[in-house]
């Protein structure tokens, strides 16, 4: 079953028309969130970072769209699946109505809840081979719209292609400034000594929900220094460890680049501190 502005359809059922702006001209932001046995895993940050979006792109925000009311219709999405008691994958796409050509002729917005289960109520060190590759085609601007986490995501697409045609796991993202940036799904850190860096969010990065969380346990450690700093290319090959973060898997260790490989012990020990965060909120 699919929610569609509150009603329950079931999957095969059309939702959209042509004129879908999120189809038309990707018109629409989106949230990926873990839930857990009746946990949405940094729900208040999903939330607040949609409603910044929103506001971002000069869409009109429901007086229903509180915290409580999406919570609630996620929660009555997963509950219809019947995938209460596992782990389960949630999307939340909020696109703007039917209307207008590149100027919309309404700024109202509709909203869409999938969920599919998942095996593991944790993140967990998905170990193994993972390598990936620096993608030079195309570019990342160094905007606040790069920050956003929305539909026009055609750049990532091309990469997902490129590492799928190439052999690699994931590609990672430069910006106009020649500067890594992120991962194709999620961002970046990088770990030297007891170093860990990631891409400030100027650089063109997505302002992610474990990024800012796995900071914040960084930030309040006594055994790792925090660094928010642009990333080159050329110390990718110079660090101990690389790993992606994103919502859904929470730390992905990278295991080689070019003729570098890594290591996941540092990935290995904030994966638990990211998963008791996660529970309490």
């Amino acid at each position: 079953m699919v929610n569609y502005n509150g009603e329950l359809l079931t999957e095969d059922k059309p939702i959209f028309t042509n004129n879908n702006r999120a189809f038309k001209y990707g018109d629409a932001l989106f949230e990926s969130v873990r839930y857990v046995n009746g946990t949405l895993f940094f729900w208040e940050d999903h939330y607040f970072r949609l409603m910044a979006s929103m506001r971002i792109l000069r869409m009109e925000i429901p007086m229903e769209f509180t915290l409580e009311f999406l919570e609630e219709e996620i929660k009555k999405t997963i509950t219809s699946n019947k995938l209460d008691s596992g782990a389960v994958r949630v999307r939340l796409t909020v696109f703007r109505n039917d209307g207008g050509l590149y100027t919309p002729s309404t700024n109202e917005v509709s909203y869409v809840i999938e969920t599919s289960a998942m095996e593991s109520p944790f993140f967990i060190i998905e170990e193994g081979e993972y390598e990936v590759e620096l993608f030079k085609d195309y570019y990342v601007n160094k905007d606040m719209l790069s920050n956003l986490k929305s539909t026009n995501k055609i750049l990532n697409v091309v990469a997902g292609v490129y590492a799928e045609e190439n052999g690699y796991a994931n590609c990672l993202l430069v910006n106009t400034d020649k500067k890594v940036v992120e991962a194709i799904n999620g961002n970046l850190f990088l770990v030297k000594g007891n170093e860990i860096k990631t891409p400030p969010l100027s650089d063109g990065c997505l302002d992610g929900i474990i990024r800012k969380n796995l900071m914040k346990i960084i930030a309040g450690s006594e055994e790792y220094d925090l660094v928010e700093d642009s990333i080159s290319p050329f110390e990718l090959q110079k660090v101990d460890e690389l790993f992606i973060t994103n919502s859904i898997v929470g730390i992905q260790p990278i295991s080689k680049y070019r003729k570098k490989e890594f290591e996941a012990k540092v990935a290995k020990s904030l994966v638990g501190k990211l998963n008791a965060k996660a529970r309490i909120g």
